[in-house]
């Protein structure tokens, strides 16, 4: 015999045909007929879909010197992330750089000279920033100006993947060992670039790097991102130890400042509801 439902109640046929209950199957046990509904929900409709599309941000206003052509696209902030891209072409180097802040750590520069790109894995790995660079210049002279026009290039998409700074921490400090050697790192993005720099390098060189072009690498980043920036060295004294720790606090220091704070509800964190260069 069928089941029959007590009066006032819909039946499972006035149910399916308002769309409240899914079409069944029938199974029959011992003479019973029994409603069997499919185990898996039914597609939705494409009404009840919806998707969101984001706009990227205009680009920041780049500062240079007025002796190259930069190059900037637009700064992402869709699935693929923050992301600053620039080209900086002088008669002295070519730089292309490009650079993800919501990145996996992906290293992968190569500029011609082996320490910087050493030290550039160290800001892609513990920054866990996407670092992508690639520079020709005139090193057969000396380092300077590629290592110059690098840093740049690197503080430029800074500024750019930043954008207009909404929701991020704004300020990093961290400390960083290497065996005796210990840097510590402060920074503000502030869009005020000052550098506070001081390192006791013992060598004049590493392989063949010139220790000084350190503090004009750290110089020329902050020139150009809107960074107010703090080195310190705590203790140290092998060379190689000291800058590899540097360049390690300071991408612990930038990871923090640019990763978002979601306290603060994507609004600028200054007091004066903007983070300018000037």
């Amino acid at each position: 015999m069928e089941l029959t439902l007590p009066s006032g109640i819909p039946s499972s046929s006035t149910l399916r045909r308002l769309r409240i209950l899914p079409q069944r199957h029938t199974a029959w046990f011992s003479g019973i007929q029994y409603p069997v509904f499919p185990s898996s929900p039914r597609p939705m409709d494409r009404q009840s879909l919806t998707s969101k599309s984001t706009t990227p941000c205009a680009a920041s206003p780049i500062g240079d010197n007025g002796s190259s052509s930069i190059s900037a696209a637009s700064p992402v902030q869709a699935v693929g992330g923050r992301v600053g891209e620039v080209k900086r072409v002088t008669k002295e180097t070519n730089v292309f750089v490009k650079i993800n802040l919501d990145g996996t750590g992906v290293a992968d520069s190569s500029t011609g000279i082996p320490f910087l790109d050493h030290m550039l894995d160290q800001l892609a790995s513990h920054g866990l920033f996407d670092v992508h660079v690639r520079a020709t210049g005139d090193i057969h002279i000396d380092d300077h100006h590629t290592n110059e026009d690098v840093a740049l290039a690197i503080g430029t998409a800074l500024l750019q993947a930043l954008g207009d700074r909404k929701g991020i921490h704004r300020f990093g400090d961290f400390s960083a060992p290497l065996d005796e050697a210990l840097i510590h790192v402060a920074l503000d993005l502030s869009g005020r670039p000052y550098l506070g720099y001081d390192l006791q390098i013992p060598t004049q060189r590493v392989g063949t790097y010139d220790t000084q072009l350190v503090e004009h690498f750290f110089q020329s980043l902050a020139n150009t991102s809107g960074m107010t920036l703090h080195i310190r060295q705590l203790a140290g004294k092998n060379s190689h130890h000291i800058i590899e720790a540097t360049f390690k606090a300071f991408a612990r220091a930038l990871r923090q400042a640019t990763e978002l704070d979601p306290r603060r509800l994507g609004t600028v964190p200054s007091s004066k509801g903007v983070l300018s260069r000037s």
